[in-house]
């Protein structure tokens, strides 16, 4: 549970950093994903989050 807690703080962190360090960058980037289809988005969606799945079941391994 520790280790749920510490990624979901690294990923806030990096959100925040990128939307405080490139804001306008950020923002014409969210402009861009309405352009973007629904199944696109979902399967796009779906690698990353097998992607992330397969670096912590690396990881676990190890």
């Amino acid at each position: 549970m520790r280790e749920i807690i510490v990624a979901f703080g690294l990923f806030l962190f990096i959100e925040g950093a990128l939307y405080a360090l490139f804001p306008s960058k950020m923002r014409n980037m969210l402009e861009k994903l309405k352009l973007i289809n629904d199944a696109q988005l979902r399967f796009g969606g779906f690698l990353f989050a097998l992607f992330g799945f397969l670096i912590i079941w690396y990881m676990k391994v190890l």
